[in-house]
């Protein structure tokens, strides 16, 4: 890369705004969702409602992992430029999708123009995830996990704009023009993208793996997948809930759940700041066994919250939680698995992703079979008004959110292994020399 020609501090930036984009849709979109629901859902299918919304919630993260496998193998084949420009038209397509599936679509069309439209933004996501990590990598080789992590302090950064943004404006304005916001930062990703010179391709320059490198580097190393398995997890810890938190948790605490969101968000925000220094002094491991200690904790704690106060402590252990997990697993495969290149981090941030697609529509269905459960019967759901549905509701958000506590419980035995043995490796290496 000449430093003469290429702009650091500009491409870098633009990975954020690609990102801001991505996780103000996101955050939107969960703050919209109540809305969406209620308006187009609720009158097509009432009993099925849940899992419809959290199905077509998770779409965005099938369109996500898709694109991010697909795309990571030939990143520099197809060029950042295009894959930033790809993103940004993504996300406006997507968006207008979804603002627009009312008024060109009827009965359950509307819900499939819905579930089309985050697929496609999911798919702006995966491209801006598929280039911006191994975009960040190539450009601070000797910093990978704190910029990293400063990088996707804006994921939570975009998620307190976009937060607020649905918070604010949902008694000034219709929830389709809160939807329609995520143009504006869309926009500037494509106009930015447009007129920035990027670093040529890793091949060409002679630096980095081939892909049959790259296929050899995963694939010989059975211990990729074990971090593939982990990346499930903790996205499941994270994405899912964060997605599920304004929809279950809003009647049942006495606040908006997008708040609680937003607050992580913040928690977030500054904490990925810091990162990267704490797993310098605990490991990339042991930093993640703390995170899933507290996911955790903070997850049971959300099943039982019942005030805001309550509320606001147990999202202060699970976003504590949950905080460093991404940007940690993905610079964890960068360091640990080298000649994997951006295809390895891909295939990690899709297997996020793909949890999040399964997850969601499980918590939907949960939540749907726990009401009519509590209700005494379909029929008995359906009649349901006022306080009692509320109380039924309140009490199958309770249920679904406890379901969640399992995958931290896993990881704590996964990073734990792992921790140990790197440890033991560590103390062997030091004996050798001694």
């Amino acid at each position: 890369m000449d430093e003469g020609t290429i702009n650091r501090g500009r491409l870098f930036w633009l990975g954020v705004l690609a990102l801001f984009t991505a996780a103000s849709s996101a955050s939107i979109r969960a703050a919209i969702a109540g809305g969406l629901k209620a308006q187009w859902i609720d009158p097509i299918a009432p009993v099925q409602a849940g899992e419809l919304i959290g199905s077509a919630l998770g779409s965005a993260f099938l369109g996500f992992a898709i694109t991010v496998f697909v795309t990571s193998a030939v990143l520099d084949q197809i060029g950042m430029r295009r894959m930033l420009l790809g993103c940004g038209s993504c996300f406006v397509v997507g968006t207008l999708l979804i603002v627009s599936a009312g008024t060109v679509a009827s009965g359950m069309g509307v819900y499939h123009c819905v579930w089309a439209g985050m697929l496609v933004s999911g798919i702006g996501w995966g491209l801006a995830e598929a280039t911006i990590n191994p975009l960040t990598a190539r450009l601070y080789p000797e910093d990978t996990t704190h910029r990293l992590n400063v990088l996707h302090a804006w994921y939570p950064g975009g998620l307190i704009v976009g937060g607020l943004l649905g918070f604010a404006l949902a008694d000034v304005v219709h929830w389709q023009v809160i939807m329609a916001l995520v143009l504006l930062p869309a926009l500037g990703v494509i106009g930015i993208a447009a007129t920035t010179r990027f670093p040529e391709a890793s091949h060409a320059a002679g630096r980095g793996p081939s892909f049959r490198d790259t296929i050899v580097e995963v694939f010989r190393r059975p211990s990729f997948f074990i971090w593939f398995g982990a990346m499930f997890l903790t996205a499941s810890s994270e994405l899912a809930p964060g997605q599920w938190i304004d929809v279950a948790l809003s009647n049942r605490v006495g606040m908006r759940g997008i708040l609680l969101l937003v607050y992580v968000s913040a928690l977030m925000f500054v904490f990925r700041h810091f990162a990267g220094r704490l797993a310098a002094r605990f490991s990339n491991p042991g930093l993640l066994w703390i995170s899933s200690l507290l996911a955790g904790i903070g997850l049971f704690m959300l099943s039982r919250a019942q005030s805001p106060a309550a509320a606001i402590l147990a999202s202060t252990v699970w976003g504590l939680g949950v905080c460093a997990m991404w940007p940690t697993m993905l610079a964890s495969v960068a360091e640990r698995y080298p000649r994997g290149g951006a295809w390895a981090m891909g295939l990690v941030g899709s297997a996020g992703a793909l949890a999040s697609f399964f997850v969601l529509p499980r918590l939907g269905a949960m939540f749907d079979s726990a009401k009519v459960e509590i209700a005494g019967g379909a029929a008995a759901y359906e009649h349901l008004t006022g306080a009692a549905l509320r109380a039924v509701e309140d009490a199958a958000a309770s249920v679904s959110f406890a379901r969640l506590v399992a995958f931290p419980a896993i990881l704590l035995l996964v990073f734990g292994g792992i921790w140990l043995a790197d440890r033991r490796a560590g103390a062997a290496a030091a004996e050798g020399r001694a």
